[in-house]
């Protein structure tokens, strides 16, 4: 079962073709400098919407990733990743966040097979959608072509997949086929 924070506690994570999401919030080190007392409680708060979200889509919270403003989940199918997605940016769009203004979260997501090692996740896996996410901006969420194929018939209602073309990615030695959910 997840336990009260963001961190998984079960006896064992999901393993095989897993749909990765990472999240990231845009410009957190310039809210941190700014508003280091508020941001703790923001933080909190992105925190428990986002697992709460992500749990109510079937997804599990790894546990938070970075710089401390990020957070990484892990879904058994593609669709529900996606849908956690939006309804996550839908959720953070809702949320007043007080005098540090609207948050804008970048994710990405990448379908694929990852070791699993003392409860955390390994592999180019993961690293792509590190790097899928890295190459968002606050609000965008972009898709791997692997996890939008799994994903293209079975889309939210009113969501969209926008073709933004092969992109190379840092560090990764093929290019990727990003998809921005719209």
């Amino acid at each position: 079962m997840l336990a009260a924070m963001s961190t998984w506690s079960g006896p064992s994570l999901p393993t095989g073709t897993l749909t990765f999401l990472f999240t990231d919030v845009e410009g957190s080190t310039r809210l941190w400098e700014a508003h280091p007392a508020v941001m703790r409680t923001v933080m909190a708060r992105h925190d428990a919407l986002l697992t709460e979200v992500f749990t109510q889509h079937d997804g599990v919270v790894v546990r938070p990733r970075g710089e401390g403003d990020s957070l990484f989940a892990v879904f058994v199918r593609a669709s529900d990743a996606v849908a956690a997605a939006l309804a996550g940016q839908r959720a953070l769009a809702t949320e007043a966040w007080g005098e540090v203004g609207p948050l804008r979260v970048r994710m990405g997501l990448h379908t694929g097979e990852a070791d699993l090692r003392a409860g955390d996740y390994y592999g180019s896996a993961v690293n792509r959608c590190a790097r899928i996410r890295a190459a968002g901006h606050g609000g965008q969420m972009l898709l791997s072509e692997a996890t939008a194929k799994l994903v293209r018939g079975a889309l939210p209602a009113g969501a969209g997949l926008l073709d933004l073309g092969r992109h190379r990615l840092k560090d990764l030695a093929e290019g990727e086929q990003l998809f921005q959910l719209v």
